[in-house]
């Protein structure tokens, strides 16, 4: 699988877009079957049919854009941390969406790698978006502060935010869980732009936050 994704992600003239993705998602089935790991979604509806928009979910591990990518049909990128995206099969993962690396040492490598993001989303393209930067192991569904600064390539953007909540993925690769796990992914509605557009990137940071936390404190 690793030599099939890497081929493919090497050649994108060859493969479409919804075919390096679904190759993504085969990827991840095959991972959940042997690992015994369940994803349940709940929101679809919630999702725009038509147009651009950036998911902010909250950030439990390293199976979140996975957890993500299985449950969102329609092809979708996202914005990941440099210094984890090299390994092997990590690397495979965010080659083929055609994820974007963000070096976050260079502030100036960042800023054109959030300009990138607004106009791609503006051109109809969705991306995942981690507003807490990181996470620790074993947080369990712990939320911790948004940073102000990862919504701005919505508000540059002016497309939907679609805040999304993740419930036990820690427990898939970062804990000392060895039996079979659910995990749940939850679509909430989408905040137009016209909705925050008169807000401060710090209050849209802790609109999304509450909202997601409002999901996780009702079903964790």
């Amino acid at each position: 699988m690793i030599t099939r994704m890497r081929y493919e992600a090497d050649h994108p003239e060859r493969f479409s877009e919804k075919k390096r993705y679904e190759l993504d998602r085969h990827a991840i089935r095959i991972m959940c079957k042997t690992g015994k790991i369940k994803t349940v979604c709940f929101g679809k509806e919630n999702l725009p049919k038509e147009g651009g928009y950036i998911m902010y979910p909250n950030h439990q591990g390293k199976y979140d854009a996975l957890a993500i990518i299985i449950s969102h049909d329609a092809p979708c990128s996202l914005v990941m941390d440099l210094d984890k995206s090299n390994s092997v099969l990590v690397r495979e993962f965010i080659d083929l969406v055609g994820g974007k690396r963000l070096d976050k040492s260079n502030v100036r490598q960042a800023m054109r790698i959030i300009k990138e993001v607004a106009n791609e989303v503006k051109d109809g393209k969705r991306y995942i978006l981690f507003p807490e930067g990181g996470y620790e192991f074993n947080n369990k569904n712990r939320v911790t502060d948004f940073k102000p600064g990862s919504f701005k390539s919505a508000t540059m953007s002016k497309m939907p935010i679609v805040p999304v909540a993740l419930i036990d993925s820690y427990k898939v690769f970062n804990s000392l869980n060895f039996l079979p796990v659910t995990v749940q992914v939850h679509f909430l509605k989408p905040i137009p732009y016209e909705e925050y557009k008169e807000m401060k990137t710090l209050e849209i940071a802790q609109l999304v936050k509450r909202r997601i936390e409002d999901v996780i404190g009702a079903y964790a």
